[in-house]
């Protein structure tokens, strides 16, 4: 028994610390996760739409920006692109004489 609690712990040190760190921010997500939903379920909803739509209009609007939007979306975000300024259509637009 001894044998393998050794073993388990020789192969734990050879893990890359960078695989602690994620482990480590997963589990602290998760006991974030666990104390913010119950407050959340019993937070005022207006107050509460109020924040997912403030926080869902940023990462629209950074999407757009910088173009790093999900794949299932991109088709979606080229037809709103040119409605609003682009990181990357600027680029284009510099790249290519008038």
């Amino acid at each position: 028994m001894l044998t393998i609690a050794v073993t388990a712990l020789e192969a734990m040190k050879e893990i890359p610390p960078h695989t602690w760190l994620k482990v480590g921010i997963v589990i602290a997500a998760v006991i974030i996760v666990l104390v913010i939903i119950p407050k959340i379920f019993k937070m005022n909803k207006i107050i509460l739409g109020v924040i997912i739509f403030v926080a869902s209009t940023i990462i629209f609007f950074s999407w757009i920006r910088q173009r790093n939007e999900p794949k299932f979306l991109t088709p979606l975000i080229d037809h709103i692109v040119p409605f609003f300024s682009s990181d990357v259509v600027r680029e284009k637009e510099k790249k290519m004489p008038k």
